[in-house]
């Protein structure tokens, strides 16, 4: 199968694509990377440069896939208080680009697209572990901007013009050929930059007794490898978690593995929810798919051994 990635070098983008090819599909990748920019070496077909919202670079990526995988994204949820409408355009509006390129197909051929959403739409839901069937209620730009890439993304399932599958990532951690994430507004990227001594410590709201889930990046790319099968329904959403941990334990985590210290300043509690953890039902129900290697420990191995080579 020829399958466009989108959003291809990033960090979820470079393990989604590995796991493509080993499975052993064609992989074109699309990147926002401009031509001539040192790109990572991965088992990519073609390389397609250009923007999300650009219609001319979208429709020659798509021509003559079969499936796609929709990554490309603002991700920050700090930031899209300060950039709302980019956050929107990006997110939102590049994935109606992606849609309306698509080729029509007849009814047994219709392309698959999964869509690389987030629990950031669900808000804070008082009901746990959060199924697929909370009413989303998102609390920033990011959430509430994919959450109008899922509602694009379901009305197009529901004109049968696609397969529609969205993936609601939990947190996504660990490493994969070397690449780790390196978005220090999160939790252990941060943690990571305060024992290699970047930073003097870490602030944390609260006592840090917060819950959140995290998953693995190779065992989230499985969970793309997986949904290209999906059966024939309009949209179907799926969340993907694994591993439950309070940030308190994170910082635990890290420091054993590094073997460093990780100071942390506490500050004030803030409005947050104590615990945001995902039901797997659906997904390892339907897919048959369930997390190799999202222990805590593996997670923060994996990271730490990428980062710190990166020169942290």
């Amino acid at each position: 199968m020829r399958v466009l990635v989108t959003g291809a070098f990033g960090f979820v983008g470079n393990a989604v694509v590995r796991r493509l090819a080993e499975a052993g599909h064609e992989v074109v990748a699309l990147t926002h990377r401009p031509p001539g920019a040192p790109l990572p070496e991965l088992p990519v077909v073609e390389v397609v440069h250009g923007d999300i919202r650009d219609e001319q670079a979208v429709a020659s990526a798509v021509r003559g896939v079969h499936a796609v995988c929709h990554l490309a994204a603002l991700t920050r949820v700090r930031e899209s208080f300060d950039m709302p409408d980019e956050y929107y355009d990006v997110n939102a509006n590049g994935t109606a680009v992606l849609l309306a390129a698509l080729p029509g197909r007849a009814a047994t051929d219709r392309p698959v697209v999964v869509l690389g959403s987030t629990a950031a739409i669900y808000g804070a839901p008082e009901r746990q572990p959060i199924g697929e069937d909370v009413v989303p209620a998102p609390s920033n730009p990011y959430g509430a901007s994919k959450l109008a890439a899922d509602e694009l993304l379901k009305r197009e399932g529901e004109r049968g013009t696609v397969r529609a599958v969205s993936l609601r990532c939990f947190n996504i951690a660990g490493s994969v050929g070397g690449v780790a994430d390196s978005d220090e507004s999160r939790i252990i990227p941060k943690a990571f930059a305060v024992a290699a001594g970047r930073y003097p410590h870490l602030e944390m709201n609260g006592d840090g007794s917060a819950v959140r889930d995290f998953v693995h990046v190779d065992d989230l790319a499985r969970a793309y490898v997986l949904a290209l099968q999906a059966r024939e329904f309009a949209h179907r959403a799926y969340n993907v978690g694994a591993t439950p941990a309070s940030m308190r334990e994170i910082v635990d985590a890290v420091e054993r593995v590094t073997g460093r210290s990780v100071p942390v300043v506490h500050r004030p509690p803030q409005p947050e929810p104590p615990r945001l953890v995902a039901d797997l039902t659906r997904i390892t129900t339907e897919f048959g798919w369930k997390p190799e290697r999202s222990g805590l420990q593996d997670l923060i191995r994996g990271g730490w051994a990428a980062t710190s080579r990166g020169g942290l």
